[in-house]
C-alpha cells in the first residue's frame, strides 16, 4: 500500500477545502439565483439554510473522512464500510467515486473555456467578434447536427486536463495544497480589483444606464418577503448545497488525511465561511452590478431567468468590458482568470478521491493513479465535448452534478446519524475541537438536516412547471394532475415537453437518442465503479 500522505499546514488544508467549494457557481450561479429569487429576499433563507444544512453537512463529511482515514481508507467506499455492519454501505460510498469522476469530465471542459477566454481577452478577440458568436463557434452550440468536433476547444480541454493531472501527480503538499495557496488568494485579488472598478463606474461614463450600486443594493437589501415563499427556500437550500461541494466525496477524501485528534469542527467552519464570504461578498459585487450598470436591473433579471449566470458571465461581460478602454482586455483576463482559478481548485478536489481509491485498494502509485484518472476523465469528457450539441454535456451536469449529489448527501446524513449512531457521530465531530460545538446541533444533525435534504430531494424530483407549488397543488386537487416541470427529475425521465423520438422523419438521430445514450453511459460508469469496489473487497476477503 502506498505511504499515507498528510497535509503540510492547517492553512493549506483550509484553503484546499475552501478552494474545492469556491467554484464557478460562486460567481455565476449565486448571482443568478439571487436575481431570480428577489435579491435581498433570497439572502435570509440562504443564511438559514447554511446554518441548518450547510454547516452540519460539512461536519458530517469531515467526520466520516477522518474516521475512515484511521482505517486506511481515503475514499468513500471504504469510509462507509466502516460506518456500520452492513455490507451494502460501501456501495453507497460508490457515489463518491462516480460523482467526482463524472463531474470532473465536464467541469474541466468549462474550466478550459475560462482559460481560453483569458487568452482571447488579452489578444483582443472580443473587440472584433461578438462573444456569443465566438462561443457558439467555439463549442458548436448551434450545430444542426447532434455532434461537433471543436478543434480549438478540444485543444484547451486537453491542456487544462494535463495541468490538472500534473498537479495531482505531485501529491497533497506539493500539488493540491500549493495550488490552493496560489489559486485562492489570486482569485480573491482579481475579484476585489473587478469589484472596485465595477462599483465605481461614473454615472456619466459611456454606456451607463443605471448605477452599479442599484445591482448591489438589490442583492444586499434585506427583504423579509422571501421567508414566506417556498420557492425561495428551496432555491436557497439548493444553492447552499451546491456551493459547498457537499455530496461529492471530495471533502471526505481531504479529511481522511487528517490525524485522529486533528480538529475538524473549526476546520470545517473555517472552510465553509471562507467560501460563503467569497460567494456573498465578491459573488454579489461583480457580475450583477457591472451588468446592471450597462443593461439595467430589469434586463439582468431577464438574462438570469434560467437560474444560471452563464450567459452574463461568458457572453455579455466580455462585451461590456470593451467600454473600459485600455483596461478592458485586462479586465476580461482578470474575470476569466478568476473563474479559472475557482475551477481548477475544485477540479483538483474531484480527482483526488478516485486516485486515493486506486492507491489504497489497488496499490497504484500516485503518478499511475493520476494518469488513470486523467485517461478516464479524457474519455468521458470527449463524449461531452463531441456530443455537446446533442445535449450530452447537460445530461452529465444534471444527473451527476445535481441529482446524484442530493441523493448521496441525503444517504450520508441518515447513515451517519442513524446507523453510525448519534453518540459516536457527536464524539467524532467534537474530538480534538478547538471550539465547543453547541449541543443544539445534535438535534439539527439528527432531524433538521435530513429534513432539509428530503425537501431538496423531493423538490427536485417533482418540481412543478414554473416552480409554482401553489398552482400545482391546486391543479392536483382539482383532478387536473401535477404539472411537472421539464427540468425536474421526473420530467426528464418522462421527457416532458419533448416530441420523444430517437430519429426524425428523415432518419437522422435526434437529441433524444443522445440523451438516452448519455444516461445509459452514466449507469455503466456507476456499475463500473461498483465493480471496482466489489473486486477490491473480494481481494480483501481472499487475503484475510
Amino acid at each position: 500500500m502506498a505511504q499515507v500522505e498528510r497535509w503540510g499546514t492547517r492553512m493549506g488544508l483550509v484553503l484546499a477545502v475552501a478552494g474545492n467549494a469556491v467554484g464557478l457557481g460562486n460567481f455565476l450561479r449565486f448571482p443568478a439565483q439571487a436575481a431570480q429569487n428577489g435579491g435581498g429576499a433570497f439572502l435570509l433563507p440562504y443564511l438559514v439554510a447554511f446554518v441548518l444544512m450547510g454547516i452540519p453537512l460539512l461536519w458530517v463529511e469531515w467526520a466520516i473522512g477522518r474516521h475512515g482515514g484511521q482505517f486506511g481508507h481515503h475514499s468513500t467506499p471504504g469510509m462507509f464500510d466502516k460506518l456500520g455492519p452492513f455490507r451494502w454501505l460501501k456501495y453507497v460510498g460508490v457515489f463518491g467515486l462516480f460523482t467526482t469522476l463524472c463531474i470532473a469530465s465536464y467541469y474541466v471542459y468549462i474550466e478550459s473555456w475560462a482559460l481560453a477566454y483569458v487568452f482571447h481577452s488579452l489578444i483582443g478577440t472580443f473587440r472584433e467578434i461578438a462573444p456569443t458568436a465566438f462561443f457558439n463557434q467555439f463549442v458548436g452550440a448551434e450545430s444542426e447536427s447532434i455532434y461537433y468536433f471543436p478543434g480549438e476547444a478540444i485543444l484547451w480541454f486537453v491542456l487544462t486536463l494535463g495541468l490538472n493531472i500534473y498537479i495531482l501527480s505531485r501529491g497533497l503538499v506539493k500539488g493540491i495544497e500549493m495550488a490552493a495557496k496560489i489559486g485562492v488568494p489570486l482569485l480573491v485579488l482579481f475579484g476585489i480589483i473587478l469589484a472596485i472598478r465595477g462599483l465605481t463606474l461614473p454615472a456619466d461614463a459611456a454606456g451607463i444606464v443605471q448605477s452599479p450600486l442599484a445591482g448591489l443594493n438589490f442583492v444586499w437589501e434585506p427583504n423579509l418577503g422571501g421567508l414566506a415563499n417556498p420557492k425561495t427556500w428551496l432555491a436557497a437550500a439548493g444553492q447552499v448545497f451546491f456551493t459547498l461541494s457537499v455530496g461529492m466525496g471530495s471533502i471526505h477524501c481531504y479529511a481522511a488525511y487528517l490525524r485522529q485528534r486533528d480538529d475538524i469542527a473549526v476546520n470545517a467552519m473555517a472552510a465553509g465561511w471562507t467560501n460563503e464570504c467569497i460567494e456573498i461578498v465578491l459573488g454579489s459585487a461583480i457580475l450583477i452590478p457591472i451588468a446592471t450598470a450597462y443593461l439595467g436591473l430589469a434586463a439582468v433579471q431577464q438574462a438570469t431567468s434560467s437560474g444560471s449566470g452563464f450567459a452574463l458571465g461568458f457572453l455579455t461581460l466580455p462585451t461590456l468590458f470593451n467600454n473600459w478602454g485600455w483596461f478592458g482586455p485586462f479586465a476580461g483576463a482578470l474575470w476569466f482568470g478568476l473563474l479559472f482559478f475557482a475551477g481548477i481548485t475544485s477540479s483538483l478536489a474531484m480527482g483526488q478521491p478516485m486516485m486515493s481509491f486506486l492507491q489504497d485498494e489497488y496499490d497504484w502509485s500516485r503518478v499511475k493513479s493520476a494518469i488513470g484518472f486523467g485517461v478516464a476523465t479524457l474519455l468521458l469528457g470527449l463524449f461531452c465535448v463531441v456530443l455537446f450539441p446533442g445535449g450530452a454535456f447537460d445530461e452529465f451536469d444534471f444527473w451527476t452534478g445535481t441529482f446524484a449529489l442530493v441523493v448521496f448527501a441525503l444517504g450520508e446524513a441518515i447513515i451517519f446519524a442513524w446507523i453510525f449512531g448519534m453518540d459516536r457521530a457527536w464524539d467524532e465531530i467534537t474530538r480534538g475541537a478547538d471550539m465547543k460545538v453547541p449541543k443544539l446541533f445534535r438535534f439539527v444533525l439528527r432531524y433538521v438536516t435530513p429534513t432539509f435534504l428530503l425537501l431538496v430531494f423531493f423538490g427536485s424530483l417533482i418540481n412543478p412547471e414554473g416552480g409554482n407549488w401553489g398552482t400545482a397543488v391546486a391543479s392536483l386537487l382539482s383532478g387536473s394532475g401535477w404539472p411537472l416541470a421539464a427540468d425536474s427529475v421526473a420530467g426528464k425521465i418522462f421527457h416532458v415537453g419533448s416530441d420523444y423520438s430517437w430519429f426524425d422523419a428523415a432518419g437522422n438521430p435526434t437529441r433524444d437518442l443522445v440523451v438516452d445514450g448519455t444516461r445509459l453511459l452514466l449507469v455503466l460508469v456507476f456499475l463500473g465503479c461498483s465493480f471496482l469496489v466489489y473486486k477490491a473487497w473480494k481481494k480483501k476477503r481472499v487475503s484475510a
